[in-house]
C-alpha cells in the first residue's frame, strides 16, 4: 500500500516538473480612439451662470413644480438667445435614500428639465445629463432646510472644446 502511494506521488512530482511554464503574452497595444464630437460635457467646462436659475423638487419627487416653471422659461430664453453654448442638466438629491436610489432620482430630474427645456424649443442635441444623486451638496446639514436646497436641477454651461 504504502509503494502505491509513493508511486502515484513520485510520478505526480514527476509530471509537475516536467510541465511547461506558460508564457504570458503582453497585451496588444490598442490603436488610439478617434475623439468624438458627439460627447461635447466630457471635454467643455460646465460652469453655473447667474442667469440660469436653480430648480428645486419636492421630496422624492422629480416633477417640475409650478413655482418652477418661470425659471425654466427664463433659462430656455437665454439658452435660446446664446445657441452656441453647449447645456447640461445636473440632477441632484438630499442625502436620505441610498446612493444608487438617489443617483437615478437626481437622474430623473435632470431628464425631466432637458424635457421641459426641449418643449419650449431648445434643441436636445445641445442638452446633456447627468446625476449626482447625494453626491454634491448646495449645502451641507442634516435639517429640512437643507434637504430642500439640495433636492434640485442645476443648469450649466459649457466652454471649451
Amino acid at each position: 500500500m504504502k509503494i502505491k502511494l509513493f508511486a502515484v506521488l513520485s510520478v505526480l512530482v514527476f509530471v509537475a516538473a516536467c510541465a511547461k511554464k506558460q508564457v504570458v503574452k503582453p497585451p496588444e497595444p490598442v490603436a488610439p480612439v478617434a475623439e468624438s464630437k458627439e460627447e461635447p460635457d466630457v471635454r467643455a467646462e460646465w460652469e453655473s451662470i447667474p442667469e440660469l436659475a436653480v430648480v428645486l423638487f419636492d421630496y422624492d419627487k422629480y416633477d417640475v413644480r409650478a413655482d418652477a416653471r418661470a425659471a425654466l422659461v427664463k433659462n430656455t430664453e437665454y439658452l435660446k438667445n446664446n445657441a452656441g453654448l453647449k447645456v447640461r442638466v445636473e440632477g441632484h438629491c438630499d442625502e436620505r435614500g441610498t446612493t444608487e436610489y438617489n443617483l437615478a432620482l437626481g437622474q430623473r430630474r435632470a431628464s425631466a428639465i432637458r424635457d421641459y427645456y426641449i418643449r419650449l424649443g431648445v434643441p436636445a442635441a445641445r442638452i446633456a445629463t447627468i446625476s449626482y444623486g447625494e453626491e454634491m451638496p448646495a449645502v451641507s446639514g442634516s435639517t429640512e432646510g437643507a434637504w430642500a436646497k439640495n433636492r434640485r436641477a442645476e443648469t450649466k454651461i459649457g466652454r471649451g472644446k
